[in-house]
Protein backbone atom coordinates (compact mmCIF):
# COMPACT_ATOMS: atom_id res chain seq x y z
CA UNK A 1 0.00 0.00 0.00
CA UNK A 2 1.67 3.42 -1.16
CA UNK A 3 2.09 5.85 1.68
CA UNK A 4 1.84 9.21 1.55
CA UNK A 5 5.02 11.31 3.13
CA UNK A 6 5.10 13.10 6.18
CA UNK A 7 3.48 16.51 5.75
CA UNK A 8 3.77 19.52 8.37
CA UNK A 9 0.16 20.24 10.01
CA UNK A 10 -1.52 23.45 11.48
CA UNK A 11 -3.24 21.02 14.09
CA UNK A 12 -0.69 18.14 15.29
CA UNK A 13 -4.17 16.13 15.76
CA UNK A 14 -5.54 16.74 12.05
CA UNK A 15 -4.58 14.85 9.25
CA UNK A 16 -4.15 17.27 5.82
CA UNK A 17 -7.94 15.50 4.40
CA UNK A 18 -9.88 14.31 8.16
CA UNK A 19 -12.50 14.32 6.22
CA UNK A 20 -11.51 11.63 4.07
CA UNK A 21 -9.75 9.84 6.29
CA UNK A 22 -12.92 9.57 9.19
CA UNK A 23 -15.02 8.62 5.96
CA UNK A 24 -12.97 5.46 5.38
CA UNK A 25 -12.79 4.82 9.14
CA UNK A 26 -16.16 4.23 9.42
CA UNK A 27 -16.97 2.72 6.02
CA UNK A 28 -14.51 -0.04 7.18
CA UNK A 29 -16.80 -0.68 10.77
CA UNK A 30 -14.02 -1.51 12.72
CA UNK A 31 -14.92 1.06 15.58
CA UNK A 32 -16.24 -0.27 19.00
CA UNK A 33 -16.01 -4.11 17.34
CA UNK A 34 -15.27 -7.14 19.52
CA UNK A 35 -11.47 -8.37 20.04
CA UNK A 36 -10.76 -10.61 17.66
CA UNK A 37 -7.91 -13.66 17.89
CA UNK A 38 -5.76 -12.15 15.13
CA UNK A 39 -5.61 -8.59 15.95
CA UNK A 40 -4.85 -9.95 19.92
CA UNK A 41 -2.51 -12.23 18.21
CA UNK A 42 -0.20 -9.59 16.92
CA UNK A 43 -0.14 -7.28 19.98
CA UNK A 44 0.55 -10.16 22.25
CA UNK A 45 3.90 -10.60 19.64
CA UNK A 46 4.54 -7.48 19.66
CA UNK A 47 5.26 -7.01 23.27
CA UNK A 48 6.97 -10.12 23.65
CA UNK A 49 9.33 -9.16 20.79
CA UNK A 50 10.18 -5.61 22.02
CA UNK A 51 9.85 -7.01 25.71
CA UNK A 52 7.52 -4.03 26.40
CA UNK A 53 4.59 -3.29 29.31
CA UNK A 54 2.26 -2.80 26.78
CA UNK A 55 0.94 -3.12 23.15
CA UNK A 56 -1.57 -1.79 21.46
CA UNK A 57 -3.39 -1.25 18.11
CA UNK A 58 -5.27 1.63 17.99
CA UNK A 59 -7.94 3.06 15.98
CA UNK A 60 -8.03 7.15 16.09
CA UNK A 61 -11.92 8.78 15.44
CA UNK A 62 -12.52 12.46 15.80
CA UNK A 63 -12.42 12.51 19.38
CA UNK A 64 -10.61 9.53 20.91
CA UNK A 65 -8.64 6.66 20.24
CA UNK A 66 -10.26 3.13 20.68
CA UNK A 67 -7.98 -0.01 20.70
CA UNK A 68 -8.88 -2.59 18.68
CA UNK A 69 -6.54 -4.81 20.68
CA UNK A 70 -4.54 -4.14 23.83
CA UNK A 71 -1.94 -6.45 25.87
CA UNK A 72 -1.04 -4.93 29.26
CA UNK A 73 -3.69 -2.16 29.44
CA UNK A 74 -7.04 -1.98 30.84
CA UNK A 75 -8.60 1.28 29.01
CA UNK A 76 -10.79 0.90 26.28
CA UNK A 77 -10.30 3.83 24.83
CA UNK A 78 -8.62 7.62 25.59
CA UNK A 79 -9.24 11.29 24.72
CA UNK A 80 -7.80 12.00 21.47
CA UNK A 81 -6.06 15.26 22.74
CA UNK A 82 -3.95 12.52 24.82
CA UNK A 83 -3.18 9.97 22.63
CA UNK A 84 0.36 9.75 21.53
CA UNK A 85 -0.61 7.72 18.27
CA UNK A 86 -2.98 10.91 16.89
CA UNK A 87 0.50 12.61 16.41
CA UNK A 88 1.44 9.27 14.37
CA UNK A 89 -1.67 9.62 12.31
CA UNK A 90 -0.83 13.88 11.56
CA UNK A 91 2.39 13.00 10.74
CA UNK A 92 2.12 9.90 8.67
CA UNK A 93 5.39 8.24 9.86
CA UNK A 94 7.29 6.46 12.89
CA UNK A 95 6.99 8.32 15.90
CA UNK A 96 9.54 6.94 18.85
CA UNK A 97 9.86 8.54 22.26
CA UNK A 98 12.38 7.36 24.59
CA UNK A 99 11.70 9.05 27.15
CA UNK A 100 8.43 11.34 27.42
CA UNK A 101 9.01 12.95 30.94
CA UNK A 102 11.72 14.71 28.80
CA UNK A 103 9.73 15.82 25.57
CA UNK A 104 8.52 19.15 25.93
CA UNK A 105 4.84 17.17 23.79
CA UNK A 106 4.12 14.92 26.37
CA UNK A 107 5.75 15.62 29.86
CA UNK A 108 2.32 17.14 31.28
CA UNK A 109 0.56 14.42 29.51
CA UNK A 110 -2.05 12.85 32.23
CA UNK A 111 -0.87 9.35 30.58
CA UNK A 112 2.68 10.37 31.72
CA UNK A 113 2.23 12.14 34.96
CA UNK A 114 -0.58 9.35 35.75
CA UNK A 115 -1.38 5.43 34.80
CA UNK A 116 -0.03 4.22 33.22
CA UNK A 117 2.95 6.25 33.66
CA UNK A 118 3.97 5.93 29.90
CA UNK A 119 8.15 7.02 29.68
CA UNK A 120 8.80 4.77 25.75
CA UNK A 121 6.80 5.19 23.00
CA UNK A 122 6.81 3.64 19.07
CA UNK A 123 4.46 3.51 16.66
CA UNK A 124 4.18 3.14 13.27
CA UNK A 125 1.03 4.15 11.27
CA UNK A 126 -1.73 1.81 10.08
CA UNK A 127 -3.27 2.35 6.55
CA UNK A 128 -6.42 1.89 4.70
CA UNK A 129 -7.35 2.42 1.14
CA UNK A 130 -10.13 4.71 0.31
CA UNK A 131 -11.33 3.39 -2.57
CA UNK A 132 -12.60 5.67 -5.85
CA UNK A 133 -14.39 7.81 -3.51
CA UNK A 134 -11.77 8.64 -1.15
CA UNK A 135 -8.80 7.84 -3.36
CA UNK A 136 -5.30 7.00 -1.34
CA UNK A 137 -3.50 5.44 1.48
CA UNK A 138 -5.44 7.05 5.01
CA UNK A 139 -3.81 6.80 8.07
CA UNK A 140 -6.45 4.65 10.40
CA UNK A 141 -4.29 4.70 13.70
CA UNK A 142 -1.05 2.93 14.83
CA UNK A 143 0.47 -0.15 15.83
CA UNK A 144 2.26 0.85 19.05
CA UNK A 145 4.19 -0.59 22.26
CA UNK A 146 5.02 1.23 25.46
CA UNK A 147 7.10 1.06 28.03
CA UNK A 148 7.24 3.12 31.99
CA UNK A 149 11.13 3.05 31.86
CA UNK A 150 12.70 5.24 29.14
CA UNK A 151 14.83 2.95 26.18
CA UNK A 152 15.30 3.34 22.42
CA UNK A 153 14.29 1.15 19.31
CA UNK A 154 16.59 -0.59 17.55
CA UNK A 155 16.51 -1.08 13.72
CA UNK A 156 15.64 -4.38 14.25
CA UNK A 157 13.09 -3.80 16.39
CA UNK A 158 11.71 -0.78 14.03
CA UNK A 159 11.54 -3.70 11.06
CA UNK A 160 9.63 -6.04 13.41
CA UNK A 161 7.05 -3.05 14.04
CA UNK A 162 6.73 -2.40 10.77
CA UNK A 163 6.00 -6.02 9.80
CA UNK A 164 3.43 -6.60 12.35
CA UNK A 165 1.68 -3.29 11.09
CA UNK A 166 1.58 -4.85 7.22
CA UNK A 167 -0.13 -7.97 9.41
CA UNK A 168 -2.88 -5.72 11.37
CA UNK A 169 -3.33 -3.96 7.24
CA UNK A 170 -3.52 -6.76 5.67
CA UNK A 171 -5.88 -8.39 8.54
CA UNK A 172 -8.33 -5.56 8.20
CA UNK A 173 -8.63 -6.00 4.46
CA UNK A 174 -9.21 -9.48 4.64
CA UNK A 175 -11.80 -8.68 7.48
CA UNK A 176 -13.43 -6.30 5.46
CA UNK A 177 -13.42 -8.11 2.01
CA UNK A 178 -14.87 -11.41 4.28
CA UNK A 179 -17.71 -8.91 5.46
CA UNK A 180 -17.90 -7.73 1.93
CA UNK A 181 -18.24 -11.28 0.69
CA UNK A 182 -21.22 -12.42 2.98
CA UNK A 183 -22.85 -9.30 2.19
CA UNK A 184 -22.59 -9.70 -1.36
CA UNK A 185 -23.84 -13.62 -1.30
CA UNK A 186 -26.83 -12.25 0.55
CA UNK A 187 -27.82 -9.63 -1.79
CA UNK A 188 -27.32 -11.79 -4.76
CA UNK A 189 -30.12 -13.72 -3.21
CA UNK A 190 -32.59 -11.02 -2.39
CA UNK A 191 -31.96 -8.54 -5.10
CA UNK A 192 -32.53 -10.39 -8.56
CA UNK A 193 -32.26 -7.48 -10.56
CA UNK A 194 -29.06 -7.10 -9.34
CA UNK A 195 -27.97 -10.88 -10.07
CA UNK A 196 -25.63 -11.03 -12.89
CA UNK A 197 -23.90 -7.39 -11.43
CA UNK A 198 -23.32 -9.13 -7.99
CA UNK A 199 -22.28 -12.16 -9.44
CA UNK A 200 -19.52 -10.59 -10.94
CA UNK A 201 -18.64 -8.22 -8.54
CA UNK A 202 -18.48 -11.46 -6.09
CA UNK A 203 -15.88 -13.72 -8.75
CA UNK A 204 -13.58 -10.59 -8.58
CA UNK A 205 -13.71 -10.13 -4.96
CA UNK A 206 -13.20 -14.06 -4.72
CA UNK A 207 -10.14 -14.04 -7.36
CA UNK A 208 -8.55 -11.00 -5.21
CA UNK A 209 -9.03 -12.71 -1.76
CA UNK A 210 -9.01 -16.40 -2.40
CA UNK A 211 -12.09 -16.48 -1.03
CA UNK A 212 -15.15 -18.39 -2.24
CA UNK A 213 -18.62 -18.50 -0.93
CA UNK A 214 -20.56 -21.67 -0.02
CA UNK A 215 -24.42 -22.39 1.22
CA UNK A 216 -25.83 -25.48 2.82
CA UNK A 217 -29.68 -26.20 2.58
CA UNK A 218 -30.86 -27.59 5.73
CA UNK A 219 -33.70 -29.20 4.01
CA UNK A 220 -32.41 -30.74 1.06
CA UNK A 221 -28.96 -31.38 2.52
CA UNK A 222 -26.97 -29.88 -0.63
CA UNK A 223 -23.95 -27.90 -0.70
CA UNK A 224 -23.35 -24.96 -2.59
CA UNK A 225 -19.84 -24.17 -3.70
CA UNK A 226 -18.38 -20.95 -6.17
CA UNK A 227 -15.61 -21.38 -8.17
CA UNK A 228 -13.08 -20.41 -5.74
CA UNK A 229 -14.01 -23.16 -3.18
CA UNK A 230 -13.42 -25.66 -6.27
CA UNK A 231 -9.89 -23.76 -6.56
CA UNK A 232 -8.91 -23.78 -2.76
CA UNK A 233 -10.28 -27.29 -2.52
CA UNK A 234 -8.01 -28.15 -6.06
CA UNK A 235 -11.07 -30.15 -7.87
CA UNK A 236 -12.97 -29.80 -11.10
CA UNK A 237 -15.77 -27.88 -10.98
CA UNK A 238 -18.39 -30.71 -11.39
CA UNK A 239 -21.06 -32.25 -8.80
CA UNK A 240 -20.55 -31.57 -5.08
CA UNK A 241 -19.36 -34.34 -3.02
CA UNK A 242 -22.00 -34.62 -0.20
CA UNK A 243 -21.58 -32.85 3.25
CA UNK A 244 -19.63 -36.06 5.05
CA UNK A 245 -17.13 -36.06 1.86
CA UNK A 246 -16.62 -32.41 2.16
CA UNK A 247 -15.28 -32.67 5.77
CA UNK A 248 -13.19 -35.39 4.67
CA UNK A 249 -10.28 -32.96 3.56
CA UNK A 250 -9.82 -31.83 6.68
CA UNK A 251 -7.08 -33.83 9.18
CA UNK A 252 -9.56 -35.73 11.90
CA UNK A 253 -9.17 -33.28 15.01
CA UNK A 254 -10.32 -29.88 12.34
CA UNK A 255 -12.63 -32.29 10.76
CA UNK A 256 -14.25 -32.59 14.38
CA UNK A 257 -13.99 -29.09 15.28
CA UNK A 258 -15.30 -27.99 12.02
CA UNK A 259 -18.15 -30.13 12.13
CA UNK A 260 -18.92 -29.53 15.93
CA UNK A 261 -18.60 -25.85 14.83
CA UNK A 262 -20.95 -26.21 11.62
CA UNK A 263 -24.08 -28.15 14.46
CA UNK A 264 -23.39 -25.39 16.45
CA UNK A 265 -24.64 -22.78 14.30
CA UNK A 266 -27.87 -24.73 13.34
CA UNK A 267 -28.58 -25.68 16.66
CA UNK A 268 -27.93 -22.68 18.52
CA UNK A 269 -27.50 -19.92 15.62
CA UNK A 270 -23.93 -19.02 17.00
CA UNK A 271 -21.92 -18.14 14.13
CA UNK A 272 -19.04 -20.52 12.94
CA UNK A 273 -15.43 -18.96 12.70
CA UNK A 274 -12.92 -22.09 12.61
CA UNK A 275 -9.40 -21.42 11.45
CA UNK A 276 -7.51 -25.56 10.90
CA UNK A 277 -5.72 -27.20 9.08
CA UNK A 278 -6.74 -28.80 4.84
CA UNK A 279 -5.53 -31.20 2.82
CA UNK A 280 -6.70 -30.76 -0.37
CA UNK A 281 -7.74 -33.02 -2.98
CA UNK A 282 -3.86 -33.23 -4.59
CA UNK A 283 -2.65 -33.64 -1.47
CA UNK A 284 -1.09 -29.95 -0.46
CA UNK A 285 -1.20 -28.89 3.12
CA UNK A 286 -3.00 -25.74 3.68
CA UNK A 287 -4.63 -23.45 6.13
CA UNK A 288 -8.20 -22.60 6.04
CA UNK A 289 -10.99 -20.41 7.56
CA UNK A 290 -14.68 -21.18 7.31
CA UNK A 291 -16.70 -18.66 8.59
CA UNK A 292 -20.71 -19.99 8.72
CA UNK A 293 -24.37 -18.19 9.67
CA UNK A 294 -28.02 -19.07 9.32
CA UNK A 295 -30.16 -18.00 6.49
CA UNK A 296 -33.76 -17.28 7.98
CA UNK A 297 -36.60 -17.45 5.87
CA UNK A 298 -40.28 -16.53 7.50
CA UNK A 299 -38.43 -16.83 10.94
CA UNK A 300 -37.02 -20.75 9.84
CA UNK A 301 -33.84 -21.26 9.45
CA UNK A 302 -33.58 -22.50 5.93
CA UNK A 303 -29.65 -23.08 5.33
CA UNK A 304 -26.04 -21.99 6.56
CA UNK A 305 -24.25 -19.79 4.11
CA UNK A 306 -20.84 -18.68 4.83
CA UNK A 307 -17.29 -18.11 3.47
CA UNK A 308 -14.49 -20.42 2.94
CA UNK A 309 -10.92 -18.89 2.44
CA UNK A 310 -7.29 -20.13 1.99
CA UNK A 311 -5.16 -18.22 4.29
CA UNK A 312 -2.12 -20.37 4.27
CA UNK A 313 0.29 -17.55 3.34
CA UNK A 314 -1.31 -15.18 6.17
CA UNK A 315 -0.56 -18.06 8.53
CA UNK A 316 3.07 -18.44 7.47
CA UNK A 317 3.56 -14.99 8.28
CA UNK A 318 2.30 -15.04 11.82
CA UNK A 319 4.19 -17.99 12.42
CA UNK A 320 7.71 -16.40 11.03
CA UNK A 321 6.89 -13.39 13.39
CA UNK A 322 6.29 -15.40 16.28
CA UNK A 323 9.84 -17.74 15.15
CA UNK A 324 11.27 -14.13 15.14
CA UNK A 325 9.60 -13.04 18.61
CA UNK A 326 10.86 -16.25 20.46
CA UNK A 327 13.98 -17.95 18.47
CA UNK A 328 17.71 -16.55 18.60
CA UNK A 329 18.31 -16.04 15.17
CA UNK A 330 21.95 -17.47 15.23
CA UNK A 331 21.56 -20.67 17.50
CA UNK A 332 17.64 -21.83 16.54
CA UNK A 333 17.06 -21.78 20.30
CA UNK A 334 14.66 -19.62 22.68
CA UNK A 335 15.89 -16.18 22.86
CA UNK A 336 15.89 -14.18 26.21
CA UNK A 337 12.12 -13.11 25.66
CA UNK A 338 10.74 -16.29 25.35
CA UNK A 339 12.88 -17.21 28.03
CA UNK A 340 11.38 -14.79 30.44
CA UNK A 341 8.16 -16.15 29.50
CA UNK A 342 8.44 -19.41 30.04
CA UNK A 343 10.39 -19.17 32.74
CA UNK A 344 7.65 -16.97 34.57
CA UNK A 345 5.10 -19.64 33.31
CA UNK A 346 6.58 -22.55 34.45
CA UNK A 347 7.68 -21.21 38.15
CA UNK A 348 4.31 -20.34 38.46
CA UNK A 349 2.99 -24.08 37.29
CA UNK A 350 5.37 -25.42 39.56
CA UNK A 351 4.66 -23.56 43.08
CA UNK A 352 0.97 -24.76 42.21
CA UNK A 353 1.68 -28.08 41.90
CA UNK A 354 3.54 -27.58 44.59
CA UNK A 355 7.01 -28.85 43.28
CA UNK A 356 11.16 -27.65 42.66
CA UNK A 357 12.33 -26.56 39.61
CA UNK A 358 15.71 -25.74 38.65
CA UNK A 359 18.06 -23.42 36.89
CA UNK A 360 21.20 -23.57 34.89
CA UNK A 361 22.93 -20.68 33.68
CA UNK A 362 25.88 -21.52 31.63
CA UNK A 363 29.19 -19.09 30.39
CA UNK A 364 31.14 -20.52 27.55
CA UNK A 365 35.07 -20.13 28.86
CA UNK A 366 37.50 -18.54 26.52
CA UNK A 367 34.67 -17.60 23.70
CA UNK A 368 36.32 -14.71 23.63
CA UNK A 369 40.01 -15.98 22.48
CA UNK A 370 37.84 -17.74 20.08
CA UNK A 371 36.37 -14.80 18.20
CA UNK A 372 39.50 -12.64 18.31
CA UNK A 373 42.03 -15.19 17.49
CA UNK A 374 39.73 -17.66 15.13
CA UNK A 375 37.23 -14.86 13.67
CA UNK A 376 33.35 -14.29 14.68
CA UNK A 377 32.51 -16.83 12.11
CA UNK A 378 34.21 -19.24 14.34
CA UNK A 379 32.85 -18.09 17.15
CA UNK A 380 29.27 -18.16 15.74
CA UNK A 381 29.84 -22.00 14.63
CA UNK A 382 31.15 -22.17 18.52
CA UNK A 383 27.64 -20.97 20.07
CA UNK A 384 25.30 -22.75 17.33
CA UNK A 385 27.20 -26.19 18.35
CA UNK A 386 26.62 -25.29 22.15
CA UNK A 387 23.44 -24.85 21.12
CA UNK A 388 22.95 -28.24 19.57
CA UNK A 389 24.59 -29.63 22.74
CA UNK A 390 21.88 -28.09 24.84
CA UNK A 391 19.11 -29.70 22.48
CA UNK A 392 20.63 -33.71 23.45
CA UNK A 393 18.01 -36.66 24.23
CA UNK A 394 19.11 -36.71 27.95
CA UNK A 395 17.79 -32.70 28.00
CA UNK A 396 14.89 -33.02 26.04
CA UNK A 397 12.55 -32.11 28.79
CA UNK A 398 14.57 -28.98 29.94
CA UNK A 399 13.87 -25.88 28.16
CA UNK A 400 16.96 -24.12 26.25
CA UNK A 401 17.87 -20.72 25.63
CA UNK A 402 20.54 -18.32 25.03
CA UNK A 403 20.49 -15.11 26.87
CA UNK A 404 23.04 -12.83 25.16
CA UNK A 405 26.63 -13.24 24.41
CA UNK A 406 28.29 -16.12 25.27
CA UNK A 407 25.56 -17.65 27.68
CA UNK A 408 23.18 -20.25 27.76
CA UNK A 409 20.40 -20.95 30.20
CA UNK A 410 18.47 -23.92 30.87
CA UNK A 411 14.63 -24.79 32.82
CA UNK A 412 15.02 -27.91 34.67
CA UNK A 413 11.65 -29.82 35.37
CA UNK A 414 11.79 -31.33 38.84
CA UNK A 415 10.94 -34.96 37.69
CA UNK A 416 14.11 -34.18 35.71
CA UNK A 417 16.21 -32.74 38.18
CA UNK A 418 14.73 -34.20 41.73
CA UNK A 419 17.77 -36.21 43.09
CA UNK A 420 20.28 -36.17 39.80
CA UNK A 421 20.80 -32.31 38.99
CA UNK A 422 24.86 -33.12 40.12
CA UNK A 423 25.02 -35.79 37.50
CA UNK A 424 23.04 -34.07 34.85
CA UNK A 425 25.27 -31.30 35.43
CA UNK A 426 28.60 -33.01 35.71
CA UNK A 427 27.26 -34.76 32.04
CA UNK A 428 26.46 -31.44 30.50
CA UNK A 429 30.16 -30.10 31.77
CA UNK A 430 31.80 -33.04 29.80
CA UNK A 431 29.73 -32.02 26.80
CA UNK A 432 30.49 -28.58 27.05
CA UNK A 433 33.82 -29.33 26.43
CA UNK A 434 35.25 -28.36 23.02
CA UNK A 435 38.72 -27.87 21.94
CA UNK A 436 39.17 -25.55 19.65
CA UNK A 437 42.28 -25.65 16.78
CA UNK A 438 44.54 -22.52 15.59
CA UNK A 439 47.40 -21.66 14.41
CA UNK A 440 48.75 -21.18 17.34
CA UNK A 441 48.08 -24.35 19.22
CA UNK A 442 44.42 -25.25 21.24
CA UNK A 443 42.00 -22.53 23.23
CA UNK A 444 40.49 -25.39 25.62
CA UNK A 445 36.49 -23.88 25.47
CA UNK A 446 34.64 -25.18 27.86
CA UNK A 447 31.46 -24.43 30.30
CA UNK A 448 31.04 -22.98 33.73
CA UNK A 449 28.02 -24.01 35.44
CA UNK A 450 25.97 -22.41 38.38
CA UNK A 451 22.73 -23.84 38.94
CA UNK A 452 19.63 -22.43 41.76
CA UNK A 453 16.94 -24.87 43.12
CA UNK A 454 13.39 -23.35 43.10
CA UNK A 455 11.56 -22.90 46.79
CA UNK A 456 9.84 -20.94 49.12
CA UNK A 457 12.14 -17.86 49.45
CA UNK A 458 12.82 -17.41 46.30
CA UNK A 459 10.69 -14.83 44.97
CA UNK A 460 10.67 -14.64 41.19
CA UNK A 461 12.43 -14.99 37.83
CA UNK A 462 15.17 -12.52 38.52
CA UNK A 463 16.08 -13.82 42.12
CA UNK A 464 16.12 -16.90 40.23
CA UNK A 465 18.73 -16.10 38.01
CA UNK A 466 20.61 -14.06 40.08
CA UNK A 467 21.22 -17.08 42.58
CA UNK A 468 21.90 -18.93 39.72
CA UNK A 469 24.83 -15.81 38.30
CA UNK A 470 26.07 -15.78 41.83
CA UNK A 471 27.02 -19.70 41.62
CA UNK A 472 28.12 -19.28 38.50
CA UNK A 473 30.57 -17.15 39.78
CA UNK A 474 31.76 -19.00 42.49
CA UNK A 475 32.44 -21.82 39.96
CA UNK A 476 34.93 -19.48 38.09
CA UNK A 477 36.70 -18.09 41.15
CA UNK A 478 37.18 -22.16 41.99
CA UNK A 479 37.94 -23.17 38.61
CA UNK A 480 36.73 -22.80 34.93
CA UNK A 481 34.82 -25.76 33.40
CA UNK A 482 33.28 -26.56 36.78
CA UNK A 483 29.99 -25.61 38.33
CA UNK A 484 28.89 -24.93 41.90
CA UNK A 485 24.86 -25.28 43.09
CA UNK A 486 23.51 -22.16 44.78
CA UNK A 487 23.11 -22.93 48.56
CA UNK A 488 25.08 -26.21 48.10
CA UNK A 489 28.72 -27.08 49.40
CA UNK A 490 30.88 -28.92 46.71
CA UNK A 491 32.08 -28.40 43.45
CA UNK A 492 30.71 -30.19 40.30
CA UNK A 493 33.32 -31.40 37.44
CA UNK A 494 33.13 -33.31 34.19
CA UNK A 495 35.07 -35.91 35.25
CA UNK A 496 32.23 -38.53 37.41
CA UNK A 497 29.18 -36.10 37.75
CA UNK A 498 29.33 -36.15 41.29
CA UNK A 499 30.17 -33.53 44.36
CA UNK A 500 34.31 -33.07 45.16
CA UNK A 501 34.30 -32.49 49.44
CA UNK A 502 33.20 -29.41 50.42
CA UNK A 503 34.98 -25.96 49.61
CA UNK A 504 32.14 -23.68 51.06
CA UNK A 505 28.59 -23.11 50.69
CA UNK A 506 28.00 -20.59 47.91
CA UNK A 507 25.40 -17.62 49.17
Amino acid sequence: MTRRAAHSSACPLDTHDEASRLAVLQSLELLDTPPEREFDAIVQCAKSALDCQIALVSIVDDHRQWFKAKCGLDAAQTPREQAFCAHVVAAEALLVVPDATADPRFAANPLVTGAPHIRFYAGVPIYADGGEMHPGAHPLGTLCVIDDKPRNLSAVDEKILRDLASLVESLIVARNTAANAIRLSEERRAMLQQLDLNHRQFKQAERMANIGSWRLDLLEENLEWSDQVYAIHELARSAIPPLVKALEYYPPQARAAVSAALTRTIQTGESMDEESDFITARGALRRVRTMGELEMRDGQAVAVIGVFQDITSRHALEQALRETAHVDDLTKIANRAHFNQVADQEISAARQRDESLALILIDLDHFKTVNDRCGHMAGDDLLRLMAAKLRAPYLAECFAARLGGDEFVLLVPARKAGGNLTRLIGRLLGDLRHPVRHDDGIIPVSGTIGASWLDDTVRDRSELLHRADVALYEAKRISRGTATIFGQAGLITPDDGKSTPALRAVY
